[in-house]
């Protein structure tokens, strides 16, 4: 029988070993990736079974690398990693098509057992997050309200100029027109009913839409 083919998306290198030293003797690791950008590039050509993946990564964070790979890859099995301990962001999570939502503090034990539920077709949520939720933990997460009222293109072209690239750079990074860019730039902040950059910088790091420390950097300087 063939192991099952796991796909590893996290920006920190450590992270990345430690995960592929955990899971290596159960099942097969195929890819490792340290954006949200290159894993969406590649994953196809890999052919994994399940993708485990951090949400905050640059140039594309997981949740909206998950929900290109899903229209991509409807099959693929989606296991966030992340930090966040947000009932709203495992909601999110859900609803573009997660299996398995855990956190980064949990037991590597539990890794494990979420990647063996989701490949025989289950769901996987810590009981860090579940903790006095009755019926279906998914179908309660999926009910939260969307945190992001945005499109997936607005998403990416937000996350890009939150990370401090030009319109011209965010353009050829999506293979777009910097008019596009603009576009796009603009019907967010009437939409947010946002005013400036460092607000549209603020509500992208308030989103988890881009790595804390480069939206720090330019809130400074916005």
């Amino acid at each position: 029988m063939k192991r099952p083919r796991i796909i590893l998306a996290d920006d920190h290198t450590l992270v990345l070993d430690a995960l592929k030293n955990l899971i290596e003797p159960e099942f097969d690791v195929v890819g490792v990736f340290a954006d949200g950008q290159t894993l969406v590039e590649h994953a196809a050509e890999l052919n994994p079974n399940v993708i485990v993946v951090d949400i905050a990564m640059p140039h594309m964070n997981g949740l909206t690398a998950g929900e290109r790979l899903k229209q991509e890859l409807p099959l693929v099995k989606l296991v966030y990693l992340t930090m966040h301990q947000d009932p709203e962001m495992a909601g999110e999570a859900f609803r573009l098509g997660a299996s398995a939502y855990l956190l980064k503090n949990s037991a590597g034990t539990e890794l494990l057992r979420a990647i063996r539920e989701v490949v025989r077709g289950g769901y996987y949520v810590t009981p860090l997050l579940t903790d006095g939720m009755s019926g279906s933990f998914v179908q309660n997460f999926k009910r939260m309200k969307s945190k992001h009222p945005l499109t997936l293109r607005q998403k990416e072209v937000l996350q890009l100029l939150a990370e401090g690239r030009s319109m011209k750079e965010v353009a050829f990074a999506l293979n777009v027109t910097p008019r596009t860019v603009a576009f796009h730039k603009y019907t967010m902040m009437e939409h947010l009913n946002i005013r400036s950059n460092a607000e549209l910088i603020e509500y992208a790091m308030r989103n988890s839409l881009v790595l804390p420390e480069a939206g720090r950097t330019l809130a400074a300087t916005a």
